[in-house]
C-alpha cells in the first residue's frame, strides 16, 4: 500500500541517499553484532575472528579500481542499488556458508560491496549538495550511525524470541530490501560533475582548478596533487576515528585506572558528540566553509586530546574525548565532498585511503602501545588529527557557489513515482 509521497525534490532526493547510508550502517551492524553466534556455528577461535574482520576490510580496500571503472560505466544510482542488492544477499548467505573458508569469501564479497556502495552513496550525497546548492553530507553520515543503532536494537529484539541467525539475517535483509525499494525511485538520476569546460572563465580560481578534467576519460588516471592531500586527510581522519573506538576503553581502564564500568563510557562519549556534531555540521558548513570547518575541527580535536592526556584523570580524558568526536565529526563528510568534486577516480581513491586508514590506524596505534605505552599510543592519535588539519591548509575546499549546479535531475516516471501522501 503506498505509504509517502514527498513532492521536495530536494527532500524527497535526501531521504533517498540518507537511506543509502543507514542502509550501509544497518547491514554491516547486523552480522558484527552476531559475531558470536558466528564464532560458535563455525567452531572458532579470536585469530580466525580477527582474519574475518581483516578480509572483510580488504575487501574493500581492494575495491577501489573496480569502483572507479563502475562508477564511470553504471553512474552512482545503479551502482548503490546493485551494491546494496549484494550486501542483502551477503545476510541471506552467511548464515548458511558450510565452512570458514566459504564464510571468509562472504565477508570478503562484503567488504568489495561495502566499497562500492560507500563511494556511490557519498557521490550522491556530493551530487545532492551541487544540485540544490544546500549541505547535506554531514547530516548523511549521522544517518549511517543510526542505522548501526538501530540493527543492534534489532538484534535484541530478535534474541528475544529465536536464537536462529537465519531468521536474524533473513528479517534484516527484508527490512533493508524494503528500504532500498523506498529509496530508489528517489535516488538522483544525473550526478554528473562539471568539467573545467563547464565553469565559466570568470569564475574564481579555486572553481577551475577544483573542476575535473572531463568525463570522457577511461580508465585509471594519476591522482592530483590535491587529490594526494584528500587521500592524506582521509588516512589520518579514520586514523583517529578508528583508533578512538578500538583504544579509548583500554586507555580508561589501564592509563587512567577507572572503573571497569566506566570504561566504555570514552567509546559512548566520542560516538555521542561525533552524531550531535553532524546533526549541526552543515550550518556550520554553510556560515564558515568546508575548509575552515576540517581544519579547526581536525586541531580542536588533536589539542584538545593531547590536553587531556598531559592532564589525567578521568574527567579531563573524557573531555579530551569529547573534542575528538566534536573535531572529526565533520572530515570525512567535507573530504567525500570535495573529492566527489575532482570526479570520479579522486573519489574512490580517497575512500578506499580512508578504508586503508580504518584497517591498520588502530593496529599502528598499537604497536606503539605495545613498545612506549598506551599514553604516548593516544598521543600518535592526536598527532594524527593534527595532521589532518595540517593536510586540510594544502586542500582547495570547494563551495556550493564554485561552479554551476549540475542539471537537474530527469524527471521521474510515472511508473517509479513515490507512493502517495499517508
Amino acid at each position: 500500500m503506498p505509504m509517502f509521497r514527498v513532492r521536495d525534490e530536494y527532500r524527497r532526493a535526501h531521504l533517498a541517499i540518507a537511506a543509502l547510508f543507514l542502509f550501509l550502517g544497518f547491514q554491516y551492524a547486523t552480522w558484527v553484532s552476531r559475531l558470536p553466534a558466528l564464532r560458535t556455528r563455525l567452531g572458532l577461535g579470536e585469530a580466525e575472528i580477527g582474519l574475518l574482520l581483516m578480509v572483510c576490510g580488504i575487501g574493500a580496500a581492494v575495491s577501489f579500481p573496480l569502483v572507479t571503472v563502475l562508477m564511470k560505466r553504471l553512474g552512482s544510482r545503479l551502482l548503490s542499488v546493485l551494491s546494496a542488492l549484494a550486501l542483502a544477499a551477503v545476510l541471506l548467505a552467511l548464515p548458511v556458508a558450510p565452512s570458514y573458508p566459504v564464510t571468509l569469501l562472504v565477508v570478503f564479497c562484503d567488504g568489495v560491496a561495502v566499497g562500492c556502495l560507500n563511494v556511490a552513496m557519498n557521490a550522491q550525497g556530493a551530487a545532492l549538495e551541487l544540485a540544490h546548492g544546500r549541505t547535506a553530507m554531514s547530516r548523511l553520515h549521522a544517518t549511517f550511525s543510526g542505522g548501526s543503532l538501530l540493527a543492534a536494537l534489532l538484534a535484541s529484539l530478535v534474541n528475544a524470541f529465536t536464537t536462529s541467525l537465519q531468521v536474524h539475517f533473513g528479517v534484516a535483509a527484508a527490512l533493508l530490501l524494503l528500504v532500498l525499494g523506498l529509496a530508489r525511485p528517489g535516488l538522483l538520476t544525473d550526478d554528473r560533475q562539471p568539467a573545467a569546460a563547464d565553469v565559466p572563465a570568470d569564475a574564481p580560481a579555486d572553481a577551475r582548478a577544483n573542476a575535473p578534467a572531463g568525463p570522457k576519460r577511461r580508465g585509471l588516471t594519476l591522482p592530483s596533487r590535491v587529490t594526494v592531500w584528500m587521500g592524506l586527510a582521509m588516512v589520518f581522519g579514520t586514523v583517529t576515528e578508528g583508533a578512538m573506538n578500538d583504544w579509548s576503553a583500554l586507555y580508561l581502564r589501564d592509563a587512567v585506572h577507572a572503573a571497569p564500568s566506566l570504561a566504555p563510557l570514552g567509546i559512548a562519549v566520542v560516538s555521542v558528540m561525533m552524531v550531535l556534531a553532524r546533526l549541526f555540521a552543515d550550518g556550520w558548513r554553510t556560515r564558515f566553509g568546508d575548509g575552515r570547518i576540517v581544519r579547526t575541527g581536525s586541531l580542536l580535536a588533536g589539542s584538545g586530546l593531547a590536553l587531556a592526556l598531559l592532564a589525567g584523570g578521568l574527567v579531563p580524558t573524557l573531555l579530551g574525548f569529547a573534542c575528538v568526536g566534536v573535531g572529526v565529526a565533520a572530515v570525512t563528510p567535507c573530504v567525500y565532498v570535495a573529492a566527489a568534486r575532482q570526479g570520479a577516480d579522486a573519489l574512490s581513491l580517497v575512500a578506499a585511503m580512508g578504508t586503508t586508514g580504518l584497517l591498520a590506524g588502530p593496529a599502528v596505534i598499537g604497536f606503539i602501545a605495545n613498545g612506549s605505552g598506551l599514553t604516548w599510543g593516544m598521543g600518535a592519535v592526536a598527532a594524527s588529527a593534527a595532521i589532518v588539519s595540517l593536510c586540510a591548509t594544502q586542500i582547495r575546499w570547494p563551495s556550493l557557489t564554485d561552479a554551476p549546479a549540475a542539471p537537474a535531475p530527469a524527471p521521474i516516471p510515472a511508473t517509479e513515482a513515490v507512493p502517495t501522501d499517508a
